[in-house]
């Protein structure tokens, strides 16, 4: 091959000069060095070199390798120098010279890929057969209660399993470990306990409740007429997971109800409804209605049999209230906890009060400024702080649907472009650490923004004697984290065992959704270059679990994930499902994806 030794000189001359300023970038960080757990020491200088090299533009540098047809050094952030100099040495060799030999070259290729695969090993568990990357699975309040729905999800490939702090309490964590334990046992595995902190969420304030009122309507077809009548429960009490269309009466009433009975009420409109009971047995009776019906608490109900006095319907669930914003609306968020409610207009439709809710967390009015971004709702409505008071902000909405969009209590706060200062632990996690720190694997640490969050965990741990015996997950998901994960890192390695769960969910609001596929692309590649394992979560193959039929986009998704060590199912009544397919879709992949680096087996027809 013909060679321009002009050119290949100006190569080595870059090469040469991105080595001497990683070694020069070396000596920067012995302190983090010097801290770091011995599992770690060769990762932290390797991902000190690869975050050094990603300050230069590399394109044109790796444009000339291609032409020569030598490495682009797009796939070594696990080798970095030794990538480099390996380069060098070609180069060198093109011109038919001996490349000097003074620097330690670092980590090889190999090396580099086993120390990925054994911390892997060590923070995720063992890989199941066919496939390299694992699957983490949330487990649902069921899982405390239901052993078999727990022995099937380790039958078909669970390896880790992930509960969430922010529900449940200790009693039900307490069952859904032994459940795991025990399905890990009967099939001979080990299954990794990961339980995540709650973290410092930020949420709406509650909304004054709406009336204690049902609704209840006939379906009809195009033309109005009736094709089924309104179905109502008749039961005692209505529970938190009890049917919409449930209608709590009197038990001693109720069950002196029978087939074919007919009731009577006047409506909160005043409108006269008939009823007809269609089902009855112990505690529970079906009844049909064929007009639209309003029924409050303390609705009479009389039935046409004599000795059945009237009754009336028991205590009725308030309608969830919401504030419709529409952009350009100004809403006022509170400091104090108040009950919210919407805009107030006068008959003209002149706007006599605006909007407001207040903000669970009153510490962000110590960080926020004038012209400050807030998103509610995983984005749904934007808006633009204009005004600080002590008592109050106000914003104006700057982006929301065209007919509006709905506000309701709960519901999350970012402020992507404000440091908020909030520490990654609150003083429930604080608590909940305890009980993490004695019966799981892995903590999952929410909402880590800087290396102080880290520097307070270990802390912690410490308290419970537990900083190498847990392995930490930090759960990337604000844009502050983004960009000090370098250094957050750095810290962690401190510690025997770590790994990174990219929140795709709240990392996208926080950073914006035009970015989001840049952002997740950076955390991996920086993740690679300092051999930690990264979990790949947030609505992956979500439609799927919950209604049972993946869309294109989950599947193409799923096929994406292949880059990291680990994917996260959320739960949803078809996870069993879930769990089949992504087995098949990750063990198939693989042939052709090493993770980022893409293989070509012998091709074969659909």
């Amino acid at each position: 091959m013909k060679v321009n030794p002009n050119k290949i000189n100006k190569l080595i001359v870059q090469i040469e000069s991105l080595i001497q300023t990683l070694i020069h970038e070396e000596q920067r960080f012995k302190d983090p060095f010097k801290s770091a757990h011995v599992y770690y020491l060769e990762s932290a200088r390797n991902l000190v070199h690869y975050n050094s090299l990603r300050k230069v533009d590399l394109r044109s540098l790796q444009k000339k390798l291609q032409n020569l047809g030598l490495s682009r050094l797009a796939k070594a952030e696990g080798h970095i120098m030794s990538s480099l100099i390996k380069t060098r040495f070609v180069l060198y060799k093109l011109l038919d010279e001996q490349p000097p030999n003074t620097i330690k070259p670092g980590l090889s290729i190999k090396n580099g890929k086993r120390l990925l695969n054994k911390h892997s090993k060590e923070l995720l568990g063992f890989r199941s057969k066919g496939r390299r990357v694992r699957i983490m699975v949330t487990q649902p309040t069921q899982a405390a209660y239901d052993y078999d729905m727990v022995h099937k999800m380790v039958d078909l490939g669970m390896n880790c399993a992930r509960i969430n702090c922010a529900h449940d309490g200790p009693e039900v964590w307490q069952k859904i470990i032994n459940n795991i334990k025990k399905a890990s046992k009967a099939h001979g595995k080990t299954i990794k306990i990961t339980m995540d902190l709650a973290g410092p969420k930020i949420r709406t304030g509650h909304i004054t409740p709406g009336p204690k009122i049902k609704k209840f309507s006939p379906k009809r077809d195009g033309s109005g007429k009736i094709t089924n009548p309104a179905i109502i429960e008749l039961i005692p009490i209505i529970m938190e997971n009890s049917e919409y269309n449930s209608l709590p009466i009197s038990e001693e009433w109720l069950n002196k109800l029978e087939k074919d009975d007919v009731l009577f009420l006047k409506d909160s409109r005043g409108k006269h409804r008939e009823l007809k009971v269609i089902e009855a047995s112990k505690n529970k009776a079906t009844v049909h209605c064929y007009e639209t019906l309003y029924i409050e608490t303390g609705t009479l109900i009389c039935c046409n049999r004599s000795g059945m006095l009237d009754t009336p319907v028991g205590e009725l669930p308030s309608i969830e209230q919401h504030i419709l914003l529409k952009t350009n609306d100004s809403l006022i968020i509170t400091k104090e906890n108040v009950l919210g409610n919407p805009a107030v207009y006068d008959d003209e439709g002149k706007l006599i009060e605006n909007a407001h809710i207040s903000c669970q967390t009153p510490e962000v009015f110590n960080r926020i400024k004038e012209g400050d971004i807030i998103l509610f709702d995983d984005g749904k409505i934007e808006g633009r702080i204009d005004t600080i008071l002590d008592d109050r902000m106000e914003i104006q909405i700057t982006r929301a649907k065209d007919t509006g969009s709905k506000l309701k209590a709960e519901k999350g706060m970012n402020f992507p472009t404000t440091n908020l200062g909030i520490s990654g632990l609150t003083e429930k996690d604080k608590i909940d650490l305890e009980f993490v720190a004695k019966n799981a694997d892995v903590v999952n640490f929410s909402f880590v923004n800087s290396k102080e969050d880290v520097e307070e965990l270990l802390v912690e741990l410490e308290k419970w004697n537990a900083t190498n015996s847990l392995s930490i997950i930090l759960k990337i998901e604000t844009r502050f984290a983004f960009d000090n994960l370098v250094e957050i890192l750095l810290t962690a390695m401190k510690v025997k065992q770590i790994g990174v769960m990219i929140a795709r969910g709240d990392l996208a609001v926080e950073t914006g959704w035009e970015n989001i596929g840049r952002i997740q692309e950076e955390i991996l590649a920086l993740c690679s270059a300092a051999h930690i394992p990264v979990v790949w979560a947030t609505q992956v193959l979500e439609n799927f679990a919950k209604k049972g039929l993946p869309s294109r986009s989950e599947i193409t998704d799923a096929v994406y994930s292949l880059q990291a060590e680990c994917i996260m199912l959320n739960k949803g009544p078809y996870m069993g499902d879930v769990l089949q397919l992504l087995t098949k879709i990750l063990s198939n992949m693989e042939h052709y994806h090493e993770k980022n680096e893409v293989m070509l087996p012998k091709m074969e027809k659909a």
